[in-house]
């Protein structure tokens, strides 16, 4: 999966970076490579479990709206087809981290068995 990550992360800010360019667009809504490759970096951190990744897809969608720091800071500071993506997938990092930290906590407390 983190492959996958990579492999869509570089194809995303290549053709980004191309669309960028020639629409002179910063962060084109048509976009949608980069979604892709947050949601999957999210999913990275936690393990295959329709919850998890309901867990994982939610924390995703809340941090690239709300855009916490350092989200923030790539969305407003950094250009081109590599901004585009970063502020993305610095969003799903956040995403598996905090998705891997509840999902710890909610086995830890048995409120969920751990998933093999």
């Amino acid at each position: 999966m983190l492959a996958a990550v990579v492999a869509v992360a570089a194809l995303g800010i290549w053709a980004s970076d191309v669309y960028v360019r020639r629409s002179g667009i910063q962060d084109p809504s048509a976009i949608v490579i980069d979604e892709v490759a947050g949601q999957w970096l999210a999913l990275v951190a936690l393990p295959v479990d329709p919850l998890a990744y309901f867990l994982g897809f939610a924390l995703f969608r809340l941090f690239d709206i709300a855009k916490p720091w350092p989200v923030s800071w790539a969305d407003r500071h950094v250009a081109g087809g590599l901004g585009v993506v970063l502020d993305d997938l610095l969003a799903g990092a956040l995403a598996g981290l905090c998705g891997w930290l509840i999902w710890w906590a909610l086995m830890a407390w048995g409120v969920i068995e751990r998933v093999s």
